[in-house]
């Protein structure tokens, strides 16, 4: 009785979802153009010579020093509050959340799966490039710093590239990515373009990453937004993989090959707007006394559907991400006169 008004309550929502429009006509899928291509070759140009400078301590490094003796949180301390905040606009966990949110209501209207598929396809890079990158060369942060004028490389760091700064571009970039317009497209650029940079820049300041940290944390975010559409071919392979998948357990569905549980789980999933009826529904109606209604009111009844089934829109709960590790306002500012104070990771 309880799974029948669970079905009951859901209906209007799949209902809706089989009258919702196809994919538009005037969503592309962004190309690996030649300018494209000579755009990724020079950004990847610019993020090996950032690797070569501070591998060699050069003028970048001295830089990084000069900012960090610097101290902005101490020349502006009443940006603090506020840049503690802006800089979760880079955090993996929270934006995550937030642009998964979007994307999968976007898959739902549009009866695609592609935008979260990016979503994960993006992060999956940025988590293997960034990772890699920050554990094999285990740079210091400035507040573990052991040596002046030292790259502080090799160490046992992970802050080299920042992940703060290349989660922002590739977090806030796939919205840019997956625009349906141009317009939109050159819109939602710009506002991951000042995101990303506002979350980098605020990084400095905190004084939670070296200035050569956060060049190449943006260098390797736009590394990742440019070279996915190599990756369509296998987004679109998932998505179809997924398809195939609910084909095949709705066949199972009206077999009557999957356990009552299951089925009760999986019928509102894959049977909404009335396109097919378990074995056990068909049985019911066919059974049913003479002068009775023909579908029971435990039973969904049929809705206006289009030519392409809806989708599963599935999640999976987001990691929530390490917790700060800079000290309250008051320990900070009573280790203003030293030279060294515990810092937030990136």
């Amino acid at each position: 009785m309880r799974t029948d008004q669970m079905l009951t309550r859901l209906e209007p929502v799949f209902a809706r979802l089989d009258r919702e429009p196809e994919r538009p006509a005037h969503l592309q899928t962004p190309q690996m153009s030649r300018h494209r291509v000579v755009l990724l070759a020079s950004t990847l140009a610019f993020y090996l010579a950032i690797v070569v400078a501070v591998l060699t301590t050069s003028w970048l490094v001295r830089l990084d020093w000069q900012i960090m003796f610097f101290r902005p949180y101490e020349q502006w301390p009443q940006l603090h509050a506020f840049l503690d905040y802006l800089v979760v606009l880079g955090q993996r966990g929270p934006t995550a959340v937030m642009v998964a949110a979007w994307l999968g209501w976007r898959s739902w209207r549009q009866h695609t799966l592609r935008p979260l598929i990016t979503l994960g396809v993006a992060l999956l890079l940025l988590n293997v490039t960034v990772g890699s990158v920050k554990l094999g060369l285990g740079r210091l942060g400035p507040h573990y710093a052991t040596q002046i004028g030292s790259a502080e490389l090799f160490a046992g760091g992970d802050i080299f590239p920042s992940g703060h700064t290349a989660n922002a571009v590739v977090t806030w970039g796939i919205l840019a990515y997956l625009a349906s317009t141009t317009v939109t497209r050159r819109v939602l650029s710009i506002v991951s373009a000042v995101v990303s940079l506002s979350v980098g820049a605020t990084t400095v300041y905190l004084g939670t990453h070296w200035v050569s940290d956060v060049l190449l944390g943006w260098t390797a975010g736009l590394l990742i937004m440019l070279a996915l559409p190599w990756f369509e071919p296998l987004i679109a392979r998932v998505e179809a993989y997924v398809f195939q998948l609910r084909e095949l357990w709705r066949r199972r569905l009206e077999e009557g090959k999957v356990s009552e549980p299951v089925a009760a789980a999986l019928t509102p999933l894959l049977s909404a707007g009335g396109k097919w009826q378990p074995r056990r529904a068909a049985e019911a109606c066919t059974a049913a006394p003479a002068g009775a209604p023909a579908h029971s009111p435990s039973l969904r009844p049929a809705a206006h559907t289009v030519g392409r089934p809806h989708l599963i829109r599935s999640e999976r709960t987001p990691v929530t991400p390490a917790g700060s590790r800079r000290p309250a306002h008051g320990e900070r500012a009573g280790a203003r006169g030293a030279s060294a104070r515990p810092a937030t990771g990136g």
